[in-house]
């Protein structure tokens, strides 16, 4: 067996790299947070482009002053939302906003008053026959100034005096901004030409293509915390169970990603936690009390003889959650680590809006979930999409995996992020120190 030489081990380490860097910010300006990486992009941007698209479906888009990936959706309700500075999600009103300014900014000037810009957003909206009558309010300021910082983000729009925060902020607030036209026309990467509306932009852009199960099941590895079984279609399934071994080795390559596989599903794990927007475990009170509530739930939910079936078992994936038994823990949460672990008061005065923070998170995480029809019941499936395992093939079944009607799921990936809670001896910490709870969070 002949070694690798040097050279092949660098270069395959640059590729990486860069293959990495676009995953998680499809879109680079060769002057932005990333300018240092962005000549290894170009370097190898052949490569990258032939392997994002045979892997992925994905396209590049390399060019001498930006590198765009064009990722695909995965469907409704899978999105990687955007969020203000505050970590609020954006709302349906803020990506109207968002939308109307990129309309306006393919064929703006490079240069523009921030009030102009302002003219010709609610001018776009009329057209379109959408209202913005509320941009003149504080909220609706604020809510389009979250549109503009985006913006700002992406280096669509540079702040060349003053800054776009200026419209919330002051009366006839005023700023001198440039524009990156050819950064606004590369933003969108679904069809709009195709689309008839959102919800059939969101279906066109989650259709894998001439790809098919395989890139569909690829997208959904690289995209998403964790894929349960019966988030997938019979022929996903089929794919993935025959191909698992051949795909990690695949991630590994070209990602630097660890394939954890496990009889209810599989994750990619990135040994540099790097590769992600959410992280559990985390810092804050929303992030504490998620992994503390995850720990509770496997405690008193966990099935007491879950099995496979190729062993004559029954696959477990998702458990009840019962009503109120969120807010019972909960509520024994703040009692016992809320005060003493500094948790917003806010959140300790507030248990609903905890409630909701928390579970936000887990659904994320993909750890908890809403019951309710599955991909593996054709729900959300492309017209014309193959569903069907090739004939002959026995899939695993995934019937009665996870409970149906109403109410929260507790998934079977909950189980790895369980806790143990340790306590520190007072000799350790010095004669006379209180004893106190270490929470590996």
């Amino acid at each position: 067996m002949t070694l690798p030489s040097t050279h092949d081990v660098a270069l395959a380490a640059e590729r990486r790299t860069a293959a990495r860097l676009l995953l998680a910010h499809p879109l680079i300006a060769s002057d932005g947070p990333h300018a240092d990486l962005f000549p290894l992009i170009r370097r190898h941007a052949d490569w990258l482009g032939k392997r994002f698209q045979q892997v992925l479906g994905y396209r590049l888009l390399v060019d001498s002053s930006y590198a765009r990936l064009f990722k695909a959706g995965l469907g409704t309700g899978s999105g990687h939302r955007l969020e203000r500075s505050t970590g609020t999600p954006f709302t349906p009103h803020t990506y109207a906003c968002l939308a109307l300014a990129l309309s306006v900014l393919v064929t703006a000037p490079e240069q523009m008053l921030l009030s102009h810009l302002v003219a010709e957003i609610r001018a776009a909206a009329a057209d379109a026959g959408i209202e913005l009558g509320e941009t003149g309010r504080a909220a609706g300021k604020r809510t389009l100034v979250a549109a503009l910082r985006q913006l700002v983000n992406w280096d669509v729009l540079i702040e060349t005096e003053g800054h776009v925060t200026a419209l919330a902020q002051e009366a006839g607030g005023e700023a001198l901004i440039t524009v990156d036209r050819e950064l606004a026309r590369v933003v969108v990467a679904g069809p709009l030409s195709q689309a008839r509306d959102g919800a059939d932009l969101v279906r066109r852009a989650a259709d894998p293509g001439f790809g098919g199960p395989r890139t569909y099941v690829r997208r959904m590895l690289v995209e998403t915390p964790v894929v349960h079984l019966d988030e997938l279609t019979d022929a996903e399934r089929d794919w993935l169970r025959t191909r698992q071994r051949r795909e990690a080795q695949a991630f590994s390559e070209l990602l630097g990603l660890e394939m954890e596989i496990r009889a209810e599903g599989v994750a990619l794990v990135d040994p540099e936690e790097e590769l992600t927007d959410l992280h559990l475990p985390g810092t804050g009170t929303v992030a504490q009390a998620a992994l503390l509530l995850a720990e509770r739930l496997v405690e008193r939910l966990r099935p007491q003889e879950p099995g496979h079936p190729a062993t004559g078992g029954t696959l477990v994936i998702g458990v009840t959650v019962p009503d109120g038994l969120v807010d019972e823990v909960l509520a024994e949460l703040i009692a016992e680590y809320g005060q003493r672990s500094n948790w917003q008061r806010g959140y300790l005065e507030d248990l609903p809006s905890l409630r909701e923070a928390v579970l936000d998170l887990l659904v994320r995480m993909r750890l908890m979930a809403r019951a309710g029809r599955l991909r593996a019941e054709g729900e959300g499936l492309p017209k014309g999409y193959v569903e069907e395992a090739s004939e002959g093939r026995t899939v695993t079944d995934v019937h009665g995996a996870r409970p149906d009607g109403d109410g929260w799921v507790l998934l079977a990936a909950a189980a790895r992020y369980a806790t143990q809670v340790m306590v520190r001896p007072a000799t350790a910490v010095g004669k006379g120190t209180d004893v106190q709870e270490e929470l590996p969070l």
